[in-house]
C-alpha cells in the first residue's frame, strides 16, 4: 500500500509538472484611462491576474493625472516596450498589452507597431480623429500648430484636454509632444489604428457605457483585419468598471489563444 500511494504521489507530480510546463508563463502590460493611474480603475484587474499567475506590469502612462503629456508617443512607446522587454526577462513566454479607455486606444496603435502576442482594448475611449474631439479640439490643434511653425514647439503651455464625462480642460505640455497625442491624423485616431492592426484582438464593450462610445465601438470591431484570434466581448458593466469586469474574459482568452 506503502508503495501504491508513493506511485500515485509521483504520478500526480510528474502530470502536475507536465501540465505546468505545456502551459506558457504569461505576462501583461497594462495601461490605465486618460487621468487615471495605475492604481485606480486598473488596479483590480492587474491585482487579479497577479494572483491567477500572471507577471504584470501596470504602467504609469503619459496622459495620467500626475504626467500631463510629459512625453510624446515615440517616447511613450519605448516606456511599453522597456515594459515588454522587462516581462521577458522575467520568463513570460507570451505577452500581452491591454489598455482601458485612452489606454485601449493607445493599445490598439500599439497592436500595428510592436511584436506583442495579442492586444486587449477595453472600452476604448479618446479617439481624436472622432467629430467630438476635432470639435472640442480643433481650436487648440490650430493654436498648437501655429506655435510649432513659429519655432515654439518645444515651449511649455497649456493646452487643452477633452473628456466627455469632464469636458475640456487644461494640461501643461509643449506643442510638440502635444501634436503627437492630438494630432486627428496621428498615433491616437482609432479608425486608423484598427485597420493597421497585426496581432490577435479582445475588444471588449461594456453593455453601459456611455452611448456615444457604444456607437463608435461596436461598429469599430468589424474592421480589425480578419483574424481567427479576435474576440468581441461585452461585460455587465459601465465604462468605469470595465478592467475588472472584463478579467475572466482576458483570462480565458489569453490562455486560449494559440
Amino acid at each position: 500500500m506503502a508503495f501504491r500511494s508513493i506511485l500515485l504521489a509521483w504520478c500526480l507530480m510528474w502530470f502536475g509538472s507536465l501540465a505546468h510546463a505545456q502551459s506558457p508563463q504569461l505576462g501583461i502590460v497594462i495601461m490605465h484611462g486618460k487621468g487615471g493611474s495605475p492604481s485606480g480603475l486598473v488596479s483590480t484587474l492587474a491585482e487579479g491576474l497577479q494572483t491567477r499567475g500572471y507577471l504584470v506590469s501596470n504602467l504609469d502612462m503619459p496622459w495620467s493625472g500626475r504626467r500631463h503629456y510629459d512625453v510624446d508617443v515615440a517616447h511613450a512607446q519605448r516606456e511599453v516596450e522597456a515594459a515588454i522587454l522587462s516581462l521577458r526577462q522575467q520568463g513570460a513566454q507570451k505577452v500581452f498589452v491591454a489598455g482601458h479607455s485612452q489606454g485601449g486606444v493607445f493599445a490598439m496603435y500599439l497592436a500595428g507597431v510592436l511584436p506583442v502576442d495579442g492586444v486587449i482594448a477595453m472600452s476604448p475611449g479618446g479617439n481624436v480623429a472622432s467629430a467630438g474631439f476635432r470639435e472640442k479640439l480643433g481650436e487648440t490643434v490650430a493654436q498648437a500648430r501655429q506655435l510649432q511653425a513659429t519655432g515654439q514647439g518645444d515651449v511649455t503651455v497649456g493646452l487643452n484636454d477633452y473628456e466627455g464625462s469632464r469636458g475640456l480642460f487644461t494640461v501643461i505640455t509643449t506643442p510638440n509632444i502635444y501634436l503627437s497625442w492630438f494630432d486627428p491624423e496621428g498615433a491616437m485616431n482609432l479608425e486608423y489604428s484598427v485597420l493597421a492592426a497585426k496581432v490577435p484582438i479582445l475588444w471588449t464593450v461594456a453593455k453601459n457605457d456611455y452611448p456615444a462610445l457604444r456607437q463608435v465601438n461596436i461598429p469599430l470591431y468589424s474592421k480589425l483585419p480578419a483574424n481567427p484570434s479576435n474576440h468581441y466581448y461585452e461585460s455587465d458593466s459601465d465604462h468605469k468598471g470595465a478592467p475588472t469586469a472584463d478579467m475572466d474574459e482576458i483570462v480565458r482568452w489569453t490562455h486560449e489563444l494559440k
